[in-house]
């Protein structure tokens, strides 16, 4: 936390292709070492590639892919006395977001196929059929969050 004020929101810039926030979001999240339009053009293959695959606008698969990893629970770290304990709090929007967009460019990023932008593409109709890696990873956070229910009322 700053000490003097807290940090203003930038506002973002939709994408030029779709005029979609989140999807600028997820070209910001992708970019490495500042190459922004080599991010824009793996999503937007990527996008195409499912497009092709699934008969569906790539954009629905996108949107469907990002809704369907967003979590609703996750754990936070609370000392209460001696102890340690892992408190289930409910995550804000923006975080949701953000830690789908992250999981899904992770695990995406781990995958064996040639190009990223297949690698993302087979990540991204993975999660809108419900599996994928990136699934798993919102289902244990969920069950980490339900096997500490008990200490709920930890909660600050």
């Amino acid at each position: 936390m700053p000490r003097r004020k807290a940090a203003e929101k930038r506002e973002r810039i939709p994408d030029p292709k779709y005029g979609d926030l989140v999807i600028s979001q997820f070209i910001g999240s992708l970019m490495q070492r500042g190459k922004k339009s080599t991010a824009e053009t793996i999503l937007y293959s990527a996008l195409d590639i499912c497009e092709n695959k699934t008969g569906t606008p790539g954009l629905e698969v996108f949107l469907k892919a990002l809704n369907n990893v967003k979590p609703v629970l996750e754990v936070k770290s609370r000392r209460v006395g001696g102890a340690t304990y892992q408190v289930p709090i409910e995550v804000r929007t923006n975080r949701r977001s953000a830690l789908a967009i992250r999981w899904i460019i992770t695990f995406s990023r781990a995958r064996s196929e040639k190009t990223m932008a297949q690698k993302l593409a087979s990540e991204l109709m993975a999660a809108a059929n419900s599996e994928g890696a990136s699934i798993k990873k919102k289902e244990d956070t969920h069950k980490m969050a339900e096997a500490n229910k008990a200490f709920a009322h930890f909660r600050w």
